[in-house]
């Protein structure tokens, strides 16, 4: 998919209403860490965030995202080797898992969409290592968000870090521009090309999404409750 012809400029008014909505997802998704224990059920940390999200006004724009079965939560979260779209349920947290959280809020008219990934209890040094380099990994592409750069540099620089680490990132899952709509252009890939790519300019808005595997880079798609999570192939 390419949204590319899809890139909306933002107004400071619209980049105003932008941060509200992403103040609101970020207040979401601190209550979501601090419940991350053993045994809490995924579904337990999507009920959460949704309270948060209706409490300050907004609507979770995951839920019921439209497709072939409408996304059936708040949340998408992700276990160990799921790297996006785990549907919660009725899986328990176990001491040494690792879990990515995904979650969007819409708030007059603009949506904030970010994610985190986090520890259950002590988990292993190497799983630490992926945790860290995954962070540092987005301040790297943000670095690279200055008008007049291109996506490329944003790619490239996510990608040089990574595999300088030692790990891999995704070819299939990409950053996307995000607004009135969770998905808008430009498409921003975790690995590409400096000096390629669309321009960068001023009130363009993207939610930047590294996604950093260890040994390989593939993936394969598993299916469940009609929905894909996409998931390292080891």
């Amino acid at each position: 998919m390419s949204w590319d012809r899809d890139v909306v400029i933002k107004s400071e008014a619209e980049l105003a209403s932008m941060r509200e909505a992403g103040r609101v997802n970020a207040l979401a998704l601190a209550t979501v860490r601090q419940l991350i224990q053993p045994g809490v059920t995924t579904a337990e940390l999507d009920a959460a965030a949704e309270e948060v999200i209706r409490k300050h006004g907004g609507e979770p724009v995951f839920k019921g995202y439209p497709g072939a079965y409408p996304y059936p939560a708040t949340l998408t979260v992700s276990i160990n080797d799921e790297l996006v779209h785990g549907i919660p349920g009725k899986r328990k947290l176990h001491e040494g898992d690792i879990v990515s959280v995904d979650c969007g809020t819409l708030l007059d008219g603009f949506v904030g969409d970010s994610a985190f990934s986090a520890g259950v209890g002590e988990i292993s040094p190497v799983a630490q290592k992926l945790l860290e380099v995954t962070e540092q990994s987005l301040w790297v592409g943000i670095e690279q968000m200055r008008p007049g750069n291109r996506t490329g540099d944003v790619s490239a620089a996510i990608q040089r870090y990574v595999e300088g680490q030692g790990f891999h990132v995704t070819r299939e899952y990409t950053g996307h521009g995000v607004g009135r709509k969770m998905h808008e252009g430009p498409q921003v890939p975790n690995y590409g090309t400096p000096g390629r790519g669309m321009l960068l300019r001023t009130g363009m808005t993207i939610a930047l999404e590294p996604m950093v595997l260890i040994e390989s880079p593939a993936t394969r798609i598993c299916t469940l409750w009609r929905w894909a999570s996409y998931c390292n192939s080891l």
